[in-house]
């Protein structure tokens, strides 16, 4: 179990057994980071409305620049954000690219987001 050196600072403590479990329950540096980076993704408007639009159907970048109103180039650079997040993954049909939420997760993610804000 972690164990919060003493004089780390100078704050006081009054229930130890609180922070030993939330120390032990606390996740390695690499996973906290790797969560945030999937929280920041999924903070920028434009790309909510790509997940949230891929929840419903495979889309190719044209028509995905279509339903945003933004450039082509502008999707691209939001998908190649979410897919080296394994958020979306493609598939290449001859010259055209389509995108689709990458597994469940991401689906669910998605819906337990919207069920919370409507709470």
């Amino acid at each position: 179990m972690k164990k919060i050196p003493e004089d780390r600072c100078a704050c006081r403590c009054i229930h130890q057994d609180r922070i030993d479990r939330a120390l032990a329950s606390s996740l390695a540096e690499s996973e906290n980071s790797a969560m945030a980076q999937l929280f920041k993704a999924m903070g920028d408007p434009n790309r909510l409305r790509i997940l949230r639009a891929l929840q419903e159907d495979e889309m190719c970048v044209c028509d995905l620049a279509r339903f945003l109103g933004i450039s082509e180039s502008a999707v691209s650079h939001q998908l190649r954000l979410l897919r080296q997040l394994h958020l979306v993954v493609n598939r290449r049909q001859g010259p055209v690219l389509y995108y689709r939420l990458s597994d469940d997760h991401v689906h669910r993610l998605m819906e337990l987001a919207l069920e919370h804000i409507r709470e």
